[in-house]
């Protein structure tokens, strides 16, 4: 894809992976909208990158989806390229979940219903752009599950199987897609401090980045790099030693 000259709205973008990316883009004199939840943390980052634009929206409710996309093309008529970035984490025992189901349903409402209807809005506009770039978020856990994350595995699998079915049916357009795979980063996603012993966000970052010039459409990282041409045999052999090593260092989540 092109890196620079573009107009990218990152969802998640206040912090974390969709900051990171945010800035990088605009170091290449990109126009970057970020949209998240929470106002106090797009004016942290807007502090930070005063060229950022910000806009509000939670991208768990269809109307804040759909306004969302009339704003963007009414105000950044240029845009081209869609970063679904935005996403939470659940640690859950499914034997004893401990919240209503409701709580659990924002994973996927968030993760899921939120690229692909924003993916689906947007598809019909980009189509009229000289050239654009659909950007997932996916994760290494689509590959080999988290067992302790069960309901944010699927839906990163989920996203993985929609990626590449979007890419086959645009295969003859403009409109490229590029399926991103983190490993565990060093970023507050499921809370402060549980992954501090991942990659570095901007090591990570600077990877992903410069991989998007090369028109690589999945991109790995690390580990998550290495489960892109795992077998099953492999896939299987460490989702069950990661799960028995997440129970070694958690012995109280059963």
């Amino acid at each position: 894809m092109r890196i620079n000259g573009n107009t990218v709205l990152i969802t998640g973008g206040a912090s974390g992976i969709g900051l990171a990316l945010a800035e990088r883009f605009i170091e290449k004199n990109n126009e970057v909208i970020i949209v998240g939840r929470r106002e106090e943390k797009l004016r942290e980052a807007k502090e930070k990158i005063p060229s950022i634009h910000i806009k509000t929206c939670d991208v768990a409710v269809e109307a804040e989806r759909e306004a969302l996309y009339q704003w963007v093309v009414n105000e950044f008529p240029a845009i081209n390229v869609l970063i679904n970035n935005a996403g939470i984490q659940q640690r859950i025992n499914l034997l004893k979940p401990e919240k209503e189901w409701k709580e659990y349903q924002k994973e996927i409402a968030i993760n899921i219903e939120g690229p692909m209807h924003l993916s689906m809005l947007f598809l019909p506009y980009f189509l009229k752009q000289e050239t654009a770039s659909i950007i997932n978020i996916s994760s290494g856990l689509a590959l080999r599950p988290g067992v302790w994350v069960p309901i944010y595995s699927a839906t990163k699998a989920a996203i993985h199987s929609f990626s590449v079915s979007l890419r086959h049916q645009l295969a003859e357009t403009n409109v490229s897609v590029i399926e991103v795979f983190p490993p565990a980063v060093n970023t507050d996603l499921g809370g402060a401090g549980i992954h501090t012993m991942g990659a570095p966000l901007d090591d990570f970052a600077d990877s992903v980045f410069d991989r998007f010039a090369t028109g690589t459409i999945e991109i790995g990282y690390g580990d998550s790099e290495k489960r892109l041409n795992a077998s099953k045999a492999e896939i299987d052999v460490g989702t069950k030693q990661a799960w028995e090593n997440f129970l070694k260092n958690n012995p109280e989540f059963l």
